[in-house]
């Protein structure tokens, strides 16, 4: 049975999602394509119809990831104009986002594993880091543009490491301090409620 081109591209779409969350799950080599399509419900013989190859998979994947949390941290600083560095620091430092790799930072997920891609997943991640910090750097004060990319390229590195460390731990408290201290850090106290 002939497949439509509007059902193959949203075959592709759904490998894709699947793709960007499994990976973070479990990490690059924690899947292979024929589980990832078996969890996408397709066949392990509709794959390179898709793509060139698992590293071409993992690069889009990515993107499709990053694109997604810069889609989210838009949405939270729209939604908090007066403090959106603050709502983004809330919605990353949480106990959610920590629980849950699979629907979160592609960085905080995989960035060691990324570091031992080959140049297209690296490529990837790297246009995304630079996307994010100059998204983070609107929202942060600075007296010059400089300033303010040092400052954003700080921000995100402490609430990456935030997240990886507050998942690598087996301690619950510890875990949780870690994420209230960086979030502290970076937003300051809360606001008074007078």
């Amino acid at each position: 049975m002939r497949v439509s081109r509007e059902q193959v591209a949203k075959n592709r779409e759904r490998v894709l999602d699947v793709a960007a969350r499994l990976f973070r799950e479990r990490g690059f080599d924690g899947v292979g394509v024929s589980d990832l399509m078996k969890a996408a419900g397709l066949t392990h013989g509709g794959f390179y119809g898709h793509f060139a190859s698992k590293e071409d998979l993992m690069a889009q994947a990515c993107a499709r990831a990053l694109a997604g949390s810069l889609d989210r941290w838009s949405r939270l600083a729209n939604d908090a104009p007066e403090g959106p560095l603050r709502a983004i620091a809330a919605s990353y430092l949480s106990a959610a986002h920590r629980d849950r790799p699979g629907e979160g930072c592609l960085l905080a997920a995989l960035g060691t594993d990324a570091s031992r891609q080959a140049a297209p997943v690296r490529r990837t991640v790297t246009e995304g880091l630079r996307s994010v910090v100059a998204a983070l750097a609107k929202l942060i004060p600075g007296r010059s543009e400089a300033v303010k990319r040092e400052r954003a390229l700080a921000t995100f590195a402490s609430l990456v490491g935030a997240i990886v460390l507050a998942r690598a731990v087996d301690d619950a408290a510890l875990s949780d301090e870690i994420l209230k201290a960086v979030s502290a850090t970076i937003s300051g106290p809360p606001p008074s409620r007078s």
